[in-house]
């Protein structure tokens, strides 16, 4: 490819020497590892040389009696770059420019000209003077630095190259959805070689309200990752800003594009580009995650997506999220807290040297519109080293992210006003933290890197170190949940096995620990004889006062539309005396961020149990009892509440699932792999896998990038075992990884919708 050249303009009509620039596109795309990203500007990175060579009319520039200088400009600042015959290597904390032994022909000159590491991200313009008898300036044309992850000392420096072909280079991802308990997978194309997605990044930075207020300051700041992160979180939402996604998580979404439609980032950004900066309608956690992940891609940066899975929002910043529930195991939205079945954020890799050691390496960061972190809706970039040492005053934003994997939920179950069973289950947030696995589809598991188990963090979080709120201990009473106290503690273990934490200040000695029924109580131990004497059961007491009966509820095999939900109950009776008990059942349908609707089937049923024994209690819903309530991507929620009669002790046991679509085949035939602007042929289809007829069904194949428009296939009746088809012929005019869409619904029930995404990948 012929490299990309300019015609100069001089500030002196007629004393123009200098002929063309040669940008050397090709060759400093490929050493600067920014192939793809832009047919328009010179992309290159900092702290790394890049090539430029001038060509001259008549005469070469005579070093012995003209100076060569050139010039980078960033709105009001400038750095001038004496051009010099060295084979030295640059320095850098500065902007400079060689010319090497072998550089300079007859007519034309190759410099080298390097950005200090520590510069602002940004679209630069270059300028080159010619100060001699006759002094000339030439605009010769602007070029696009970016961060440098391959450089020892720039900030997002990554070691490994298989880290940076995943996180930097890669153009496609797998996000992770659904529930703990039925993970589901889907391709996402960041899609950073796309034409204008680059465009669309360096635009983003410009709209930003930092700029807009302050272009110098701006400038500046943009060349530390950290300020890069933030600015770039708030501008993925459009909540206070010029962004880019609007949120909308209920309600119709005819006047957009449902969050669950879109299968990549670069259609987003060219229509907001395209809008003059207007939001594009709509998105969701996952979608503002993986636009952010190709920003920060494109910039530099190393970033991959994150599912957390039971992600709590601490409404009230204690660290502790409420849930209600009627004694026949109904959830009530009586709660400010809300826990989401998965929500998805991105960690980028960079240096904190604000923070000081130990910090560096993964920082969360989620453009999800959620909380204000200093007046704007984003939050992070905070250290993942942070929230596992549990750090709760770092920045930015710990303590909200904390809460979110790690926070402790209180279940109570209430009856005419009052709470009449309490449990605090310390596991289920956080319960399972995903993220695309190096070099295949499969997840790795990051949960150890976010979290400890809670005993070994409970003994540990007393222990002081720099940087860290090590005083934020939540205390339980017997009225519930209490408030955190804000001093120093010291630690240690009682015979009896509860935790003794003891004020500094006030020397207030204060004891607690897990009782049977997983609840947390404050106990007066006599074992101690610092104690204060008993003013409550001792810890044998309170084991003995508890339920001591064991409820699960687990969902057996994978949950499909149209067959029956099969659910499990295990009771074990752990007295020693026969008890009667009421089974209430209860099954509600939710969106995985929100709390759940009426219920939608109920089972109330009594159940004698022996001494010690265990009863495993099989139960299924049926379609006809689901399918008129269950939409796409509803969650179901389904709760037991067992209740003793005679004591009247209630224990509560819950569980979230999905229900899986029957799927969709896409197979693109000749392979996955297709060649740019060669047609291929893709073929879709259907299999009806139930044993009922489907009316009015309908397949819809669409790709941004592949195909033009939405292409359907329609049949009135789709019997059993009967398959409907659409063939479609796609073409890529532009290299990558593209996505094929296709939906299936039918008029039996119309919000159920199979929806499948097959990945494509385009070679020039």
């Amino acid at each position: 490819m012929e490299a990309a050249r300019h015609t100069t303009r001089s500030n002196r009509k007629g004393s123009s020497r200098l002929k063309l620039v040669n940008f050397e596109i090709q060759e400093n795309h490929e050493s600067h590892e920014t192939q793809g990203l832009s047919n328009k500007h010179l992309v290159v990175r900092r702290g790394r040389p890049f090539k430029v060579t001038l060509m001259f009319h008549g005469r070469l520039w005579n070093p012995s009696t003209e100076r060569l200088v050139l010039q980078v400009s960033l709105g009001d600042m400038s750095a001038k770059m004496l051009v010099s015959f060295s084979d030295k290597w640059f320095d850098p904390d500065r902007w400079s420019a060689r010319v090497y032994p072998g550089d300079l022909r007859r007519r034309a000159i190759t410099i080298h000209v390097c950005a200090p590491v520590k510069s602002a991200v940004a679209l630069y313009q270059l300028l080159v003077h010619i100060d001699g008898t006759q002094s000339c300036s030439f605009l010769v044309g602007t070029f696009v630095l970016l961060c440098n992850p391959w450089l020892k000392t720039d900030p997002v420096y990554m070691p490994l190259n298989v880290q940076l072909d995943e996180y930097i280079k890669s153009d496609y991802g797998v996000l992770f959805m659904g529930t703990h308990v039925n993970v589901i997978q889907r391709p996402w194309s960041f899609g950073q070689y796309e034409p204008g997605v680059l465009e669309a990044c360096l635009q983003l930075l410009q709209s930003s309200p930092q700029h807009l207020s302050n272009k110098h300051k701006d400038y500046v700041l943009r060349a530390d990752p950290v300020y890069l992160s933030r600015v770039m979180c708030a501008m993925v939402n459009s909540s206070d800003d010029m962004g880019v996604l609007e949120g909308k998580w209920e309600g119709s979404y005819k006047d957009g594009v449902k969050p669950t439609e879109w299968s990549g980032s670069a259609d987003i950004l060219h229509r907001w580009l395209a809008s003059k900066c207007n939001p594009v309608r709509y998105g969701q956690c996952w979608v503002f995650a993986s636009v952010l992940c190709t920003v920060m891609r494109v910039l530099g940066i190393p970033c991959r997506v994150v599912t957390v899975f039971n992600a709590a929002h601490d409404g009230d910043g204690n660290l502790i999220a409420e849930e209600f529930y009627s004694s026949t195991g109904e959830r009530l939205g009586m709660s400010k807290d809300s826990v989401w079945n998965f929500h998805v954020w991105v960690e980028c890799w960079m240096q904190r040297p604000d923070l000081g050691p130990g910090f560096d390496g993964w920082q969360v960061v989620d453009p999800t519109p959620q909380e204000k972190s200093a007046g704007m809706y984003r939050c992070g970039p905070c250290p993942v080293a942070a929230i596992r040492g549990r750090c709760l005053n770092t920045a930015y934003d710990a303590a909200f992210i904390y809460a979110s994997v790690d926070a402790d939920i209180v279940r109570m179950i209430v009856r005419s006003g009052h709470v009449v069973g309490k449990t605090v289950d310390s596991e289920w947030v956080g319960r399972l933290i995903f993220t695309k696995h190096i070099g295949s589809d499969t997840a790795e598991d990051l949960t150890g890197s976010y979290k400890k188990k809670k005993r070994e963090e409970r003994c540990l979080m007393m222990t002081s170190s720099a940087g860290c709120d090590t005083s934020s201990l939540p205390v339980w009473g017997n009225s519930g949940p209490g408030k955190f106290m804000n001093a120093a503690y010291t630690f240690t273990v009682c015979q009896c096995g509860g935790y003794v934490i003891r004020h500094t200040d006030t020397k207030i000695l204060l004891i607690w620990m897990e009782s049977p029924d997983k609840s947390f109580i404050n106990l007066k131990c006599d074992l101690m004889p610092e104690c204060y004497a008993r003013a409550g059961p001792t810890p044998r007491a309170a084991e003995a006062d508890g339920p001591s009966m064991d409820v699960s509820l687990t969902i057996d095999k994978e949950p499909i539309a149209g067959k029956s939900i099969n659910l499990t109950v295990m009771i074990t009776n752990k007295s020693d005396r026969k008890r009667v008990l009421m089974e209430h059942l209860n099954a509600q349908v939710k969106e995985f961020n929100s709390s759940p609707q009426s219920s939608f089937w109920k089972s109330h049923k009594e159940v004698s149990l022996l001494p010690f024994e265990v009863s495993k209690r099989q139960h299924s819903i049926p379609p006809s009892e689901y399918e008129s309530f269950l939409s796409e991507d509803d969650i179901v929620k389904v709760s037991v509440v067992i209740k003793d009669t005679k004591t009247k002790a209630r224990v509560l046991a819950t569980q979230d699932f999905n229900v899986s679509s029957p799927k969709i085949h896409i197979q693109v035939e000749g392979g996955d792999s297709i060649q740019v602007k060669k047609e291929h042929t893709a073929v879709v289809s259907f299999v009806n896998t139930l044993s009922k007829t489907l009316r009015g069904a309908v397949l819809t194949v669409e790709g941004y990038g592949l195909l033009a428009g939405k292409q359907e296939a329609r049949m009135s009746l789709l019997q059993p075992d009967e398959k409907i088809e659409k063939k479609v012929v796609i073409m890529a005019s532009t290299p990558g990884t593209k996505m094929l869409s296709a939906t299936f619904s039918h008029s039996n029930s119309p919000n159920m919708v199979s929806r499948s995404f097959h990945k494509v990948s385009v070679t020039a």
